[in-house]
């Protein structure tokens, strides 16, 4: 009612005293004494000191004071570009223009930030109408035009999903805009419809510090992440777009399937720890079939399952997984696969042609040094595959550990023993030497170290071959158990069954 009687001015002043008291005792007097010059006197003052928060408050102070003065909103303009806040930058030019619809220097103003958003057709009209009234063409209107020009060329592929074409109209667009987040998000998803997977990550992370909520975003870098086999950064990036909105279709769909995968994963993992290889077979597969086009992580689960055939002694399955790999994509890693599946297989001929290849198209330095090594240990386990093998020997991989070194002796020396193969004295005395042989070496790190490297390893020997002590070297190491097993099936000369816990 009363206020209706006021002067405008008035009632504008009133609701400032009310809203902008630091407390409801502040003085009176020192409320009535606040005008918009003052407030914009103080934002100056704090904006010289880079408070932003605190001039942008003072700013509004000041246009809320006098609405109609279009030279408020530029400054607001201005303080929020050297926030970065674009898009209130943008506002304040929209705002000032409806005020000063002619305004050149606002239209100005206004066309370079559209250009840096991406928005290059709606630049070109502000360019176009300052042209206009100035009766003199813009010297940034051929840039702005070529601009507006490859941007729509980039959405016509896009929307026909020729991700190639979008992408290379927007290689050209997104170096001269600053914050062009649709034109990100475009090139992101396009990258991932290349299989440019990084590419699709590294746009989508830009794009997220820009605007941390982009749900979108938050989805395509979560399949970029999938398809590279990084899947608990997928999961990562699916729960955050969630978080926004739980029902987003693209971000539960992706969620769902990347669980999948890895619960077939782990449950293949768990197996082979367990040493249950063909359980963990049977688990990787599954996780494969889930999508046989996920290549990076059809790559990273072939060798596990190429090593489980290997440990079940499955050597030609092993061979034919790891050749899998290789068609797949032909890199050093994967003919270290094949090679290595190869070495097991004693197929040490085509493990060294194999190693020799992986040095062929070794690129990186440390590639070729890693590949001449390889080459090198197949030469040696070629060499020694025509002699004595004593890895072999014992029935253990080459690269067993210690604890495998004892078990392989301590079951070969078991099966030799001359007192368990009466009827088999000779060859039992020839092979339980040669166990005992063979342990001495492997379970030396310096003999062993020389036989790995095809070095002499027992020196002195005056071209004689070495033949320890069996008897002596097994009694010393396992007699006790060897004896007692005897008592228990009743001494003598007779069969034993023995049991290996």
């Amino acid at each position: 009612g009363a206020f209706t009687l006021l002067p405008r001015g008035i009632i504008l002043s009133i609701i400032l005293t009310a809203s902008v008291a630091s407390g409801q005792n502040a003085p009176k007097a020192k409320e009535k004494e606040m005008t918009p010059g003052k407030y914009r006197s103080l934002a100056e003052a704090s904006l010289s000191e880079r408070k932003y928060d605190e001039a942008e408050k003072f700013y509004n102070m000041a246009i809320r004071l006098e609405p109609d003065n279009a030279g408020n909103f530029y400054k607001l303009f201005k303080l929020h570009r050297r926030m970065r806040k674009l898009e209130d930058a943008l506002v304040d030019l929209g705002r000032a223009l409806i005020l000063q619809p002619d305004d050149i220097q606002y239209k100005r103003a206004r066309s370079k930030i559209l250009l840096s958003l991406g928005r290059c057709d709606q630049a070109l009209i502000d360019v176009q109408d300052v042209g206009r009234i100035q009766k003199q063409d813009e010297p940034e209107l051929e840039d702005i035009s070529r601009c507006a020009f490859e941007v729509e060329q980039a959405t016509n592929a896009f929307m026909r999903e020729d991700w190639t074409e979008a992408a290379q109209y927007l290689d050209t667009v997104i170096p001269r805009t600053e914050k062009a987040v649709d034109l990100m998000y475009m090139r992101a998803k396009s990258a991932l419809g290349m299989k440019d997977y990084y590419g699709a990550v590294s746009d989508t992370g830009r794009i997220l510090k820009m605007d941390g909520s982009h749900i979108d975003a938050f989805q395509v870098r979560g399949e970029a992440y999938t398809r590279l086999a990084e899947h608990e950064m997928a999961v990562k990036h699916f729960r955050e777009g969630l978080k926004f909105d739980p029902e987003h279709k693209g971000c539960k769909a992706g969620h769902k399937f990347v669980k999948k995968i890895m619960k077939y994963d782990k449950k293949g993992n768990d197996a082979n720890d367990s040493k249950q290889y063909k359980e963990a077979i049977n688990f990787w597969w599954q996780a494969i079939n889930h999508d046989a086009t996920h290549i990076y992580f059809v790559k990273d689960t072939l060798p596990k399952i190429v090593k489980a055939h290997s440990k079940l002694g499955e050597h030609t399955k092993a061979i034919e997984e790891a050749n899998k790999l290789v068609k797949v994509e032909e890199t050093v890693t994967a003919l270290y696969v094949l090679g290595d599946a190869e070495t097991e297989a004693d197929k040490f001929d085509e493990a060294l042609r194999t190693f020799r290849r992986a040095l062929e198209i070794a690129a990186s330095e440390e590639d070729k040094q890693s590949a001449q090594r390889k080459v090198k240990e197949a030469e040696v386990a070629l060499k020694q595959s025509k002699e004595k093998n004593y890895y072999k020997i014992l029935g253990i991989p080459r690269n067993a550990d210690k604890k495998q070194v004892k078990k392989g002796y301590k079951d070969m020396a078991m099966k030799w023993h001359p007192d368990k193969n009466p009827d088999n004295a000779e060859e039992a005395e020839k092979k339980f030497t040669e166990v005992a042989e063979a342990y001495e070496v492997l379970s030396d790190p310096e003999l062993r170290g020389k036989y790995d490297r095809g070095e002499e390893v027992f020196e002195n020997q005056g071209g004689q071959q070495r033949r320890p002590n069996a008897q002596h070297f097994f009694h010393q190491n396992f007699g006790q158990q060897f004896h007692q097993r005897r008592q228990h099936q009743g001494g003598g000369g007779q069969r034993f069954h023995f049991r290996h816990g």
